[in-house]
């Protein structure tokens, strides 16, 4: 199939040129190459395409019924060029971006509203869960994630900002319950613990002033798979909850949480944007990743 469609291709430009030597200057082979091309696809269809003289070439009545065919077949390959030149340079066709309902909510939405709305020949899909999406399975361009590396020789990670954890409470909470002053108070508190935390109990405190590390695991009463769930629950005063610093922003300036233990440091994160790894990124996804570079530098 593949060399009727090359041939087609030869035999289109040949007519179109009225010679083999033209058509062999087009396509960058030699004359000889173009004959052989002609005489191959002649045997493969059992008719001959073209008369041949010393002075010109005609075509015989099978061949100008071919000619159309194969000027129709070129002309969609064109096209198809064409079309995928466009999905590669222009902001065209559709985007797939896998993120978390928190970070999407909080942060990639409003990173990317304006240039969302700047460029309406651009499709998005958006895929806000908290489980582990397979970018070449769900056919995903930039996934957003949150790790304190990407070690995958298979997608390329882009920084874009460093993110804190912070243990919180609210000022109610914290009014009725114990004193706490250094991680050994943990003991008499409850973490809302959220499952989609790796080890989401167990919590490692660096001391600011000495970088002396404690390691504990707190007792949990309450669990869910959400953040907004946590968030809301830790408002409520049902207890502690570890958190990223970005997911919590609101709260924090509306004084609804508090951090607790502000002279520890949980280990910190970074804010990836994840890409499969390829020489050539089409224009859309290289530009989906300057604007939101752009956003967190900036913010």
């Amino acid at each position: 199939m593949l060399d009727n469609l090359r041939g087609m291709a030869v035999f289109a430009s040949v007519v179109g040129h009225g010679s083999f030597s033209g058509s062999a200057r087009q396509l960058g082979i030699t004359t000889s190459a173009v004959s052989q091309q002609i005489r191959s696809l002649e045997n493969e269809l059992g008719v001959v395409l073209l008369h041949r003289s010393t002075r010109k070439l005609s075509l015989t009545e099978a061949g100008e019924s071919f000619y159309e065919a194969a000027k129709d077949v070129v002309s969609a390959a064109e096209q198809g060029r064409i079309k995928v030149n466009q999905l590669r340079d222009e902001l065209a066709g559709s985007l797939r971006i896998a993120t978390t309902p928190e970070l999407g909510v909080n942060r990639i939405l409003p990173a990317l509203s304006t240039w969302m709305a700047a460029h309406d020949d651009l499709s998005i899909t958006y895929f806000a869960d908290n489980r582990y999406i397979d970018m070449i399975d769900e056919r995903i361009d930039i996934a957003i994630r949150m790790s304190p590396s990407i070690n995958d020789s298979t997608l390329s990670s882009h920084p874009l900002t460093d993110v804190r954890q912070l243990l919180l409470a609210s000022p109610h909470y914290l009014r009725q319950h114990k004193k706490i002053e250094s991680p050994k108070d943990l003991a008499d508190h409850q973490l809302i613990c959220i499952d989609i935390m790796k080890d989401c109990n167990q919590l490692e405190f660096t001391k600011i002033e000495t970088n002396k590390k404690t390691r504990l695991k707190m007792t949990s009463r309450i669990h869910t798979n959400n953040v907004f769930m946590a968030t809301t629950l830790a408002k409520e005063g049902h207890g502690l909850v570890r958190m990223m610093e970005m997911d919590v922003k609101k709260e924090l300036e509306s004084g609804e949480l508090v951090e607790v233990l502000t002279g520890y440091q949980l280990p910190s994160f970074v804010l990836y944007a994840v890409t499969l790894n390829r020489e050539q990124q089409p224009a859309k996804i290289t530009r989906c990743l300057e604007v939101l570079k752009k956003y967190f530098h900036a913010s």
